[in-house]
């Protein structure tokens, strides 16, 4: 029996009632530069990823919704990929910079996620991760509402993603505002 995927369902709707946030934090935090290759990973209809379309001469969205990105082929000038963040479908040391929003509580391995994640990223690039804090309590209440509505949901600690970027060439720092966690992470050329 197939799995019912709440994101095919809600895609058709996903940005009338889900608000993308202020992009400034997102923009400072991933410094993409100039000419830089960006993959959303997890990035749904691309609400997110349609924010940088000034700043980046190639987007990329990956997603395991066919319905999600349906939507994000609506706003032009994004290249979209249907696949799971734990087999990517990218040479290694693709991409410039990544950034996975509001998405790595829904995947279904997120260590080899972020495994696949480093493995794409080229030397010198960046990773940002926005999840929300599950440290605060109105995640803590979100989380279970998830578990309620049979999401597959598993919140993860920006700690615990910060820890799993143990290579010696990751600098890695955590910030938080509100309730909302971005765990940075940076490749430095060897």
């Amino acid at each position: 029996m197939k799995h019912f995927n709440h994101f095919d369902f809600l895609a058709p709707f996903y940005d009338r009632y889900i608000k993308p946030s202020d992009p400034s934090r997102l923009r400072s935090l991933i410094e993409l530069p100039d000419s830089g290759t960006l993959l959303d990973a997890g990035g749904g209809t691309g609400r997110i990823a349609y924010q940088f379309k000034d700043i980046s001469n190639r987007i990329v969205i990956a997603d395991s919704s066919m319905g999600m990105l349906a939507q994000a082929v609506k706003k032009g000038n994004i290249n979209s990929v249907c696949s799971k963040s734990e087999e990517l479908p990218f040479e290694t040391k693709s991409f410039d910079r990544i950034i996975m929003v509001d998405a790595l509580h829904h995947v279904n391995d997120f260590k080899t996620s972020l495994s696949e994640l480093w493995r794409i990223l080229k030397p010198g690039g960046r990773i940002v991760i926005e999840e929300p804090d599950i440290q605060t309590l109105p995640v803590k209440i979100m989380a279970i509402i998830e578990k309620l509505a049979l999401m597959r949901s598993h919140f993860i600690s920006a700690k615990k993603i910060r820890d799993s970027f143990s290579y010696t060439n990751a600098d890695v720092r955590i910030e938080r505002e509100n309730t909302t966690a971005w765990i940075v992470i940076s490749k430095q050329s060897k």
